[in-house]
């Protein structure tokens, strides 16, 4: 049986190694992989082929529509109208919008993950039999993994 879980790196992760090894598990059936953090920097902009879920037009609309609907409201004592009035407001609210979305997730977004200091993950596996699965579980869970996963293969 193979057992996976997923921890930060930390004196954590080592503490559940030395501990699963105290407990009767072979260093040979103990195999950490660490995973590498991005070299890149995220794109703000998506492509027709790729989109992350970051939208940076959700701001501009709602303060496009509320300025539009004080343009027009305003624009009927102004002289140019309120339909001109209205879309100006419209406008000026949706480039706003997008330049503070803009700005958030450029540099707000990406000083606050800097901060928290977001190592990259280290995958955990665990080959035991299965009486030793639950053992494993729980010494896993008791040294803060993340999340784990059991998995039972067929010896052939």
């Amino acid at each position: 049986m193979q057992v996976f879980s997923t921890f930060e790196h930390s004196a954590n992760l080592e503490l559940a190694i030395s501990y699963l090894e105290k407990n009767g598990i072979h260093k040979e059936n103990i195999f950490a992989i660490p995973l590498t953090n991005r070299k890149t920097e995220r794109r703000l902009f998506d492509s027709i082929h790729n989109a992350d879920g970051i939208s940076l037009i959700s701001t501009g609309t709602a303060l496009g529509t509320a300025f539009s609907v004080v343009g027009a409201s305003i624009g009927f004592r102004l002289e140019w109208g309120p339909i001109y009035w209205g879309l100006i407001g419209t406008g000026g609210g949706f480039i706003l919008g997008f330049i503070i979305d803009l700005y958030y997730y450029k540099f707000v977004k990406k000083n606050q993950r800097l901060r928290r200091g977001k190592n990259s993950e280290v995958i955990l596996i665990v080959d035991c039999e299965e009486t030793q699965s639950d053992m494993v579980e729980n010494i896993l869970w008791h040294h803060f993994a993340l999340g784990t996963a059991k998995i039972q293969y067929a010896v052939q």
